[in-house]
């Protein structure tokens, strides 16, 4: 958990109500049971009242000068992907950075990230509707458009709408260890934890197969400890294997392989952080057959080691 823990979540007008709900419900709802939570301010970038969607209008507590006391910002969508981002309201998170607070968009609040030039060479994504225009817009972005967030340390950007929740609880999960995140995912009846790389659309779902395939989905979960192999699913699903991998695509945006991978990366991060269970099982069972396998994939995965991700996030009373 940083020494400083306050969030601070702009407003503007023209404010988009649900990306800024959401920030507010994660960061700012108080949590008596908790000994510390975020210190939490909603600054306004104009004199208010400010205008937000769904004739919702909202006064602000601060301002752009205490953006310098916040460790983490959080902007929460913007007014067009097109339009202008105030000067003053560039050079506070300019000074906010350099001074080591994290930045923070959810969907279309990444063009305002980008107008400071600090995405610049690193990763980042937006609502998939935006993801062309932000990369053509901004070519030394590395735009990533099929993602639900992208995490770059100090630099964290969602996709549109409900992936803004993810990356808040992402977010809460980096600073207080992934039993308080499931706690807050509790509270807000969502999953505990969706991973960064799932695809955000899926340009062609197959509504009249989604029961099968989901079967399907559940059986490769139950045998994540078994050797998977195209054909061994293929023959499962009573389909060929070309028709097997068209299905994946259509309906989680990527190959079958890459999506066991990510399955049992999750399997893994779950028993590294609800139980004790040594490296070696822990590798059995979720599939990656060896230690020094499961090391490999968490290394390129998550740029970590499964020891130093369970030091991190594994429960405790």
């Amino acid at each position: 958990m940083p020494a400083n823990h306050t969030v601070a979540l702009l407003a503007y007008d023209g404010l988009c109500t649900f990306e800024f709900g959401v920030a507010v419900e994660v960061f700012g709802l108080p949590r008596p049971e908790m000994r510390a939570w975020y210190d939490f301010q909603v600054c306004a970038i104009e004199p208010g009242p400010l205008r937000a969607t769904g004739a919702i209008q909202v006064l602000a507590d601060g301002g752009l000068d205490d953006l310098k006391r916040a460790s983490t910002i959080v902007v929460p969508g913007w007014k067009g992907a097109g339009v202008p981002v105030p000067g003053e309201l560039r050079q506070a998170l300019l000074d906010a950075h350099a001074a080591g607070a994290r930045l923070v968009s959810i969907c279309s609040g990444v063009f305002v990230l980008a107008a400071t030039g600090l995405l610049n060479g690193r990763s980042a994504t937006t609502h998939w509707r935006y993801a062309q225009q932000l990369a053509e817009t901004y070519p030394d972005i590395r735009v990533q458009p099929d993602v639900l967030y992208v995490d770059e340390g100090d630099l964290l950007t969602s996709a549109g709408s409900a992936a803004g929740l993810d990356l808040c609880l992402h977010i809460v999960r980096r600073d207080f260890g992934a039993r308080i995140a499931n706690q807050v995912a509790r509270r807000l009846v969502i999953p505990p934890h969706r991973d960064g790389g799932q695809a955000q659309f899926v340009e062609a779902p197959l509504p009249q197969k989604r029961a099968e395939i989901s079967a399907l989905f559940d059986w490769i979960r139950r045998n994540l400890h078994r050797e998977l192999t195209i054909e061994t699913i293929a023959e499962r699903a009573n389909m060929s294997t070309r028709t097997l991998i068209r299905r994946f695509h259509d309906t989680v945006g990527c190959a079958p392989k890459q999506w066991i991978l990510r399955e049992r990366i999750n399997r893994a991060r779950n028993l590294l952080e609800s139980g004790s269970q040594s490296i070696d099982r822990i590798a059995t069972e979720s599939g990656f057959r060896s230690a020094e396998n499961l090391r490999h994939h968490f290394r390129e995965q998550l740029q970590t080691s499964p020891a130093a991700y369970r030091r991190r996030f594994a429960e405790s009373d």
